[in-house]
């Protein structure tokens, strides 16, 4: 684990927030932004509200079952981040998002990411519940889902003695910032999570085996874990408690409605937006 201390500056904690999927991911890079121009660093826990499948930035739209989703009034929205898709149940879900300077964190993306994880795996043994990132490499049972994609030592985090993960989580660096984000999962939804997705080849036991929730693991309610959460990280970084100022929301508002809500962004398949 990397010890370079937290970083310096100011830094604000945003409280779990429901907001739809498109909102959330604009939120994330505004919050880039704000941190690249020398205002607050953030940390933030995040609902995704109607529940909502992200998609990896490099996936194929025609992994989703666009009419299931509809039906069910799943939203879908599409990442900056690579790697599957995650569908978000919004009880079963709890997201968060670290954002700082690029400058005040480690170069290294493998450094950078356990430097990031600390406080997230903090908070899983606040919970009582032992969690470490997989110490090797375990084969996909499919691909476009990121639960069931092959395991990474450098980010995916599983219960501890097991290859169940438990979180998934991924970065992206702009110039002048870095965003973390990640999925934990406090309960697993196997049949809607799996019926997000164009004719799956996986059975909702085979995601239940590679796949746990903190509600397996631990009493606390999803609102006690929620709090764990935030107030690990906020001691993790020394944060205030903060809110968004107008101007960010006006223009995550705006980035949602040109970007993540349209099908340009979420529908164009990877060679478009390469």
């Amino acid at each position: 684990m990397d010890e370079t201390p937290p970083p310096t500056g100011e830094w604000r904690l945003i409280r779990e927030e429901s907001r739809p999927g498109p909102m959330q991911m604009a939120l994330d890079e505004i919050a880039a932004e704000t941190a690249a121009a020398g205002g607050p660093r953030t940390v933030r826990l995040y609902r995704w509200d109607p529940s909502c499948l992200s998609l990896g930035y490099h996936q194929e739209p025609d992994t989703v079952d666009w009419e299931w989703c509809a039906a069910e009034g799943v939203d879908v929205t599409r990442r900056p981040t690579g790697g599957g898709g995650i569908y978000h149940d919004s009880f079963g879900d709890i997201s968060y998002s670290i954002t700082a300077p690029r400058e005040e964190l480690p170069g290294s993306l493998m450094d950078c990411y356990h430097y990031l994880l600390a406080p997230v795996l903090d908070a899983f043994e606040s919970l009582g519940v032992p969690v470490e990132f997989v110490d090797s490499e375990v084969p996909a049972l499919y691909e476009p889902a990121c639960y069931l994609r092959a395991l990474n030592p450098a980010h995916d985090l599983v219960v501890s003695g097991t290859s169940r993960k438990v979180s998934g989580n991924a970065q992206y660096r702009q110039r002048d910032a870095v965003v973390q984000h990640g999925s934990i999962t406090f309960s697993t939804r196997p049949d809607r999570h799996l019926a997000t997705f164009a004719d799956p080849a996986v059975t909702s036991e085979e995601f239940a085996e590679r796949v746990t929730g903190l509600d397996e693991h631990t009493d606390a309610s999803r609102e006690e874990t929620v709090a764990a959460f935030e107030e690990t990280l906020a001691t993790w970084c020394d944060a205030s408690e903060g809110s968004w100022t107008d101007d960010e929301l006006s223009r995550a508002r705006e980035r949602a409605d040109e970007k993540y809500a349209t099908d340009e962004w979420v529908r164009r398949r990877s060679r478009a937006r390469s």
